[in-house]
């Protein structure tokens, strides 16, 4: 009994799919992960070290055809940004693209360059909040107060625990995207969970913030002022009547009050605090 049109494209694509290999997506996965953040160009940002991941799944996928190879590497010199560990996704979805366009399927460059596009933004947006926002403070606030009391492997352990969560996490949607195409990541942009847990994450990123702001940035004033009666008013202590920690309060608020006027311009930042820090002490009033 002949196969009807939809059967052979189903036994065609069972026959074509999966050419590369667990060992193929970990050479890729490998190469972005130990160059993502150190490659940048000004001009192109991390497309050389995305174009350089590719590299070992284009030689696979066109294997015999050069002039295949050296158009799939330009389209991956195309300007791409977007944060390293949950970029890893849009890698994913770039292989499963770029294996479909060498089993014969009718994909322009055009398409896989506007796929990437199109995500580094929303994948940048959605690691931002939860790497940096969330799980950093979270580490941090693990091991200050075990550093400040002088353990050494506070200092180290951060970097530990981070690279180990964000590696895995990285492989994982590699993987993940790479499976299920780019159809994973448009479903997982559209589902109101992922709103929902990048809110979630933002709060808690801010509300460790704010912890670490609270218990580590330390203002007070030795002010006092005698009256004609013989009473000294200290200063601090109407201070603190008035809002407990209002000093450090209004300390982080300036702070972040200039980075978003004048943006984060660190080093006129650090210089105002010391400069104030040492007027203050000189005036007696710090």
């Amino acid at each position: 009994m002949a196969m009807d049109k939809e059967q052979i494209m189903e036994a065609a694509n069972k026959s074509v799919k999966g050419k590369l290999s667990k060992r193929d997506l970990l050479k890729t996965y490998i190469i972005y992960q130990l160059g993502c953040e150190l490659s940048n160009s000004y001009e192109r940002l991390q497309s050389l070290v995305f174009c350089a991941s590719m590299i070992p799944a284009v030689k696979k996928l066109y294997k015999g055809d050069e002039e295949a190879q050296k158009e799939a590497l330009r389209r991956h010199l195309v300007f791409f940004n977007t944060e390293g560990t949950v970029g890893s996704a849009i890698q994913g979805v770039a292989l499963a693209m770029e294996e479909e366009k060498s089993n014969g399927a009718e994909i322009g460059d055009a398409s896989i360059t506007s796929i990437k596009t199109g995500l580094m933004g929303p994948m940048a947006g959605i690691g931002d909040s939860i790497i940096w926002a969330a799980l950093m403070p979270i580490i941090l606030s693990l091991f200050i107060p075990m550093a400040r009391n002088g353990s050494g492997f506070a200092g180290v352990a951060p970097v530990i625990i981070y690279t180990a969560i964000t590696m895995y996490a990285s492989w994982l949607l590699l993987n993940n995207s790479y499976k299920l195409g780019k159809s994973s990541i448009i479903t997982l942009l559209q589902g109101g969970q992922m709103k929902q847990l990048i809110y979630a994450a933002n709060v808690l990123g801010m509300m460790m913030m704010g912890a670490l702001s609270a218990s580590y940035v330390t203002i007070s004033t030795p002010w006092e002022i005698s009256t004609s009666a013989g009473v000294d008013i200290v200063i601090q202590n109407i201070l603190d009547d008035i809002f407990k920690g209002l000093l450090p309060l209004a300390a982080v608020f300036g702070i972040y009050l200039f980075m978003v006027k004048k943006g984060p311009r660190y080093g006129l930042i650090l210089g105002t605090i010391v400069l104030i820090s040492i007027v203050g002490a000189f005036l007696g009033i710090l």
